[in-house]
């Protein structure tokens, strides 16, 4: 039985916003595509792919260095970007925001580097027991090489981190702390607010994964005083190979540089290299411009629709695939949290999720199957994976739809 959904707010014009994206206008195995693994990449907009192809058939050349027209173009439409990401995130200056390969570039960026300039042996690192591997290894690699020790914030059988046991954490060992603001496998919304204030109450910097954040709600950098922030432009409607880091300016100044190399310095000898200011220090190498100019396009795009349109939105879909998903026989939900954005994980009776998906995939419902990159999750629930469906600003109810009779019928074959 299809429910009418009771829409509170006025809806993006869905139907407009999906013209806009061809790949949703593809088949697959003769049947229109139905894309619900957003939490892993979005698909992009015709003015991303438009922008991408002026960008390398009227502007391409390298930046900074050259002094012909075709670089300072290239340079202008850079730093452009730069600008305009900046004020995306309200950051307080554009030399602020780092451009790098996505947010587990940035993740180690500032592992390595903050690693190298405060961590000593004894110190503790905080992450959280919801973390994608992203957002531990690089600090596991990091706490094996000074001598730290990696610690855990715990979460309940909702998927919520249980805050109690957070701040008996905290404690004068705690050099920083490092927290996803979205779960992408559980879709669960931490409360980073709190988790922040708790740790500026002790000196801790905190950095916040927002992979899973910045295309879903709005994010202001200076209204939730984080440190470091960072987030991937493939899940944000734009290229993939670029991704941000925010960081406060104090910060930055103070964290020793990640790669050496062109464009990073501002003097050479064999004897001494002196380091160029930000945000240049952190961007060795020739960047990814023609990706810089991209997520731009996709950010202005996105801003145009509205970030607080799409996340009321998203809230709708996700009310509704749940009430949906709850009327199949077996369906049991991994994570029940009070605040959830962009992704809902479950399982059917105890099938296994890599079946389901192939069956959802012959209906053509493209969904995410597995462990989502965040093996602790799947280990505390005692389960192999999840079947995760996961949202976008051009999610329609009609694709939720598809995916509930898809797994229906797909789990009545497999019983």
């Amino acid at each position: 039985m299809q429910h009418v959904p009771d829409i509170t707010v006025p809806a993006l014009d869905v139907e407009k916003i999906r013209r806009d994206f061809p790949l949703l206008q593809e088949k697959v195995y003769g049947i229109p595509l139905v894309y619900l693994d957003n939490a892993a990449t979005t698909q992009k907009p015709q003015i991303v792919l438009d922008t991408l192809e002026y960008y390398y058939t009227r502007i391409n050349s390298n930046v900074h260095r050259g002094v012909h027209h075709l670089s300072q173009e290239a340079t202008n439409a850079y730093e452009q970007a730069r600008k305009t990401i900046a004020a995306f995130l309200n950051a307080n200056k554009p030399e602020e925001v780092i451009f790098t390969k996505g947010t587990t570039d940035g993740i180690n960026l500032v592992a390595n580097s903050f690693g190298r300039g405060f961590i000593k042996p004894g110190d503790v690192v905080l992450v959280s027991a919801m973390e994608h591997h992203s957002n531990i290894v690089p600090w596991q690699i990091m706490c094996e090489d000074r001598g730290a020790e990696l610690k855990v914030i715990p979460m309940d059988q909702n998927g919520e981190l249980i805050m109690d046991e957070f701040t008996a954490l905290l404690n004068d060992k705690v050099k920083i702390i490092a927290v996803t603001y979205v779960s992408n496998a559980l879709g669960t919304v931490n409360p980073v607010h709190d988790i922040i204030a708790q740790a500026h109450a002790r000196n801790i910097p905190v950095l916040l994964d927002a992979a899973q954040a910045v295309q879903h709600m709005p994010v202001d950098v200076q209204e939730l005083d984080i440190d470091f922030l960072v987030f991937s432009g493939h899940k944000i409607y734009g290229p993939t190979g670029i991704g941000i880091l925010y960081g406060k300016e104090e910060w930055l100044n103070k964290l020793p540089p990640y790669q050496g190399g062109g464009d990073m310095i501002k003097t050479v000898t064999f004897a001494k290299t002196t380091y160029n200011v930000l945000p240049y220090k952190f961007e060795a190498g020739t960047p990814n411009m023609s990706g810089a100019v991209g997520l731009e396009a996709a950010i202005k795009y996105l801003q145009e629709i509205g970030i607080e349109n799409i996340r009321q939105w998203e809230e709708q879909l996700v009310d509704y695939t749940i009430s949906r998903l709850k009327e199949l026989d077996g369906i049991r939900f991994i994570g029940n949290p009070k605040h959830r954005s962009g992704a809902v994980s479950f399982l059917v009776d105890n099938i296994h999720p890599y079946d389901l998906g192939e069956l959802l995939d012959k209906q053509g419902v493209a969904i995410r199957t597995g462990h989502h990159c965040a093996e602790p999750v799947m280990d505390f629930f005692h389960i192999p994976g999840t079947v995760r469906a996961s949202f976008a600003m051009y999610t329609n109810f009609e694709d939720i739809d598809r995916l509930v009779a898809a797994t229906q019928k797909a789990a009545a074959m497999l019983r």
